[in-house]
């Protein structure tokens, strides 16, 4: 288990990522994706209130609510470090005081609980004062709706300003920062941003850890994939890196005998100062090779090689 910042949370050192729950994935296979990810061993789960699609076809609700359902069904609340975000759903845009106190207790109604233990400002809002969010963030850790506030697509910067105002006004601190991190986005992160994150003890959670799957080994020269993120995906392909990781990917995967996937997430799971990973399944099947980076251990030679092969 890896701690969170300086917070008491302790985390399976693979976040799953609830982005597909009620998008490509319907809620019996969410179900049966949340069933495999805490039944291997997995405690971390990262949604949105803006994730999934509503009845009428509009972005959000329905992860957290799905979530939700399955916390019911379950009964392993207690089994999960569960963590949210806000300030993306339309109708609740930004990080005003009066958003936050309102999308908090909705998704506290959809994922049918009565504490967030993670809860992202989901991207920075420069139109509210920093002041006014955070205070807004306090006072739902102070109510005990919310254990601990990150934040997530903060630039060094604005980052540093926020813990600052924290510390002046006595607010709860970020304890982490959500970012685009993974070995073939690396500039985003690496330098100064990686500087504060780990002066200030926090902890990183990348998101898109395997590059919307062309991590995972199945994006190859004249190969089709049938994923929504595929063209994304693809555009890989046409970066002089992106064959030299996989050829170096499928060394490593070789020598242990593992899945791509694993590779990838585990070079991302050694890096200084992340925590987790944050990486989806949108079947049960999927959840195998995600889970088998938390055991993988790489050499010292072998993460080098990766990491230069991506530079």
């Amino acid at each position: 288990m890896n701690r969170i910042g300086t917070s008491e949370l302790h985390v399976t050192p693979l976040c799953l990522g609830a982005n597909p729950f009620g998008w490509t994935a319907d809620e019996a296979t969410s179900h049966a994706v949340l069933d495999a990810y805490v039944g291997g061993g997995g405690n971390f789960v990262d949604t949105a209130d803006v994730y999934g699609r509503r009845p009428g076809g509009e972005r959000g609700e329905a992860s957290e609510e799905i979530i939700g359902s399955w916390f019911e069904r379950s009964g392993r609340r207690d089994d999960v470090v569960l963590a949210t975000k806000v300030g993306k759903l339309p109708g609740a845009e930004g990080l005003s005081a009066a958003t936050i106190r309102r999308a908090c207790d909705a998704s506290l109604r959809r994922l049918r609980t009565d504490r967030i233990d993670l809860y992202w400002a989901h991207a920075d809002d420069p139109d509210t004062p920093l002041e006014e969010t955070l205070g807004a963030f306090d006072e739902l850790v102070t109510a005990g709706k919310v254990r601990h506030v990150a934040a997530s697509i903060y630039d060094a910067p604005r980052l540093e300003a926020a813990l600052g105002v924290s510390r002046r006004e006595g607010f709860t601190p970020y304890v982490a920062l959500q970012n685009h991190y993974n070995l073939l986005e690396r500039s985003g992160y690496e330098g100064r941003t990686a500087d504060v994150v780990a002066a200030e003890g926090l902890s990183a959670v990348p998101y898109f850890a395997l590059a919307m799957g062309f991590l995972t080994g199945k994006y190859r020269p004249g190969t089709a994939v049938d994923s929504v993120r595929s063209a994304s995906a693809s555009r890989y392909l046409e970066d002089p890196r992106g064959l030299r990781v996989l050829a170096a990917l499928d060394d490593v995967a070789a020598a242990h005998a593992v899945p791509v996937t694993a590779v990838s997430l585990a070079w991302l799971a050694a890096q200084e100062t992340v925590a987790a990973p944050i990486a989806s399944a949108r079947t049960p099947e999927q959840v195998p090779d995600l889970l088998a980076a938390v055991e993988l251990e790489l050499t010292g030679e072998e993460l080098a090689h990766l990491t230069a092969a991506s530079s």
